[in-house]
């Protein structure tokens, strides 16, 4: 018997809520299936099942609000019949308990641990915070709503998810700033050879395949970082974890404000044509609220790219359990040397955020220097 649990989708998700089952009891399920559509603070995910078997009972039902690792499902493995499950004996999980009231000093309340953690730092009263969670337990955002209140700034409103997502944002960016110590590293990169590059590529392709500078620039990071695997991976329980493959994660804002990073799944082996085809599928899901669970969970470093409406430079905050950040601003025309000449070219400048427990700055100033070089070389990114 295999327990399905909801999945985590990022470091700042403690629960959500199941809207549909895309399964039914007797089903058989594939690695990989979608099994459920479940909402977030920021959007309608499709959950994926990384298990195979046939689901055998539906636990959880649509429009319950459940935590992270919550059992949502059971399934039976290859060769189990349901006649041999219910001859076995079955731990039966304690419904949960019911709301405490506020005045109770007698009994301990139900809280996540990342809830108390917040409420010790700033200094709440966990007697006076409502709990929203299961049987009445308090989560990590009702002590956030707990601190707003106190400030004086209305909680947002159910249904809210443009306040819900900043909150959730600004949770996972405050974390990063407390936990992580940030260094910053930055390069200008001329970019005349890889934009003529472009040029001359694109006008041999269709209108459906030609490749913006975004796929380039994405390509580039990933191939780069093959040689730099300490960037490439995940911060966790005091030591860091190298990730087996490079899924570079995207930050897309929202065209009702936001900001979501999925993730490109298996970057460094997509050819330019396919990466730009993805990235545009990505954006396009991403604004209608349709992500699948693993474009949300595996991204193993985050790329932000401002374009052409941004800033000349981007210095970003990394996004845990990640322990590094690409940034890259407005491709701007500036004076630079080439040949023995002073010449105005187009230049991108392009940062790096990475975590000192992982690297240090002279890794992170090789890594930009090695991706500019790639940059020099587009024709080798082609692959």
């Amino acid at each position: 018997m295999i327990e399905f649990t909801l999945p985590s989708m990022g470091a700042d998700m403690d629960e959500g809520t199941l809207l549909e089952w895309k399964v039914k009891p007797g089903d058989v399920v594939t690695k990989g299936q979608v099994v459920a559509i479940v909402d977030t603070s920021k959007a309608a995910v499709d959950v994926e099942s990384w298990y195979e078997g046939t689901v055998y009972e539906l636990i959880t039902q649509p429009g319950e609000k459940i935590p992270v690792g919550t059992p949502m499902a059971m399934l039976l493995e290859h060769g189990e019949s349901p006649s041999e499950v219910t001859r076995r004996p079955r731990t039966v999980l304690p419904a949960p308990a019911a709301p405490l009231p506020v005045d109770s000093g007698t009994q301990r309340r139900k809280v996540s641990p990342a809830a108390r953690k917040r409420a010790q730092e700033c200094h709440v009263d966990l007697d006076k915070v409502t709990g929203s969670g299961p049987g009445g337990s308090v989560t990590y955002d009702d002590v956030e709503h707990a601190i707003l209140g106190a400030a004086g700034t209305a909680a947002a409103p159910a249904g809210d998810r443009l306040v819900a997502m900043r909150t959730v944002i600004a949770n996972a960016m405050e974390r990063s700033k407390r936990e992580i110590p940030h260094y910053y590293v930055s390069e200008t990169i001329p970019l005349k050879t890889a934009l003529r590059w472009l040029q001359t590529e694109n006008a041999k392709r269709s209108i459906e395949d030609r490749v913006l500078l975004a796929a380039l620039l994405l390509k580039a990071v990933a191939v780069t970082l093959k040689r730099f695997p300490e960037l490439n991976g995940f911060y966790r329980a005091g030591s860091f974890v190298p990730a087996a493959k490079i899924h570079v994660g995207v930050a897309i804002s929202l065209r009702s404000g936001g900001l979501v990073a999925p993730a490109l799944l298996d970057t460094q082996s997509r050819t330019l044509p396919q990466l730009m085809r993805e990235l545009a599928d990505l954006t396009k899901r991403c604004r209608a609220g349709s992500l699948r669970s693993s474009e949300l969970s595996e991204a193993t470093i985050t790329v932000t790219n401002l374009g052409d409406q941004g800033t000349s430079e981007v210095f970003g905050i990394i996004y845990p359990p990640q322990v590094a950040l690409v940034g890259f601003g407005r491709v701007i025309e500036r004076p630079w040397a080439e040949d023995g000449q002073v010449k105005i070219l187009p230049m991108l400048t392009t940062t790096l955020s990475a975590d000192h427990r992982v690297s240090d700055g002279h890794r992170g100033a090789l890594f930009l220097l090695e991706l500019s070089d790639a940059l020099q070389h587009p024709e080798e990114l082609e692959r």
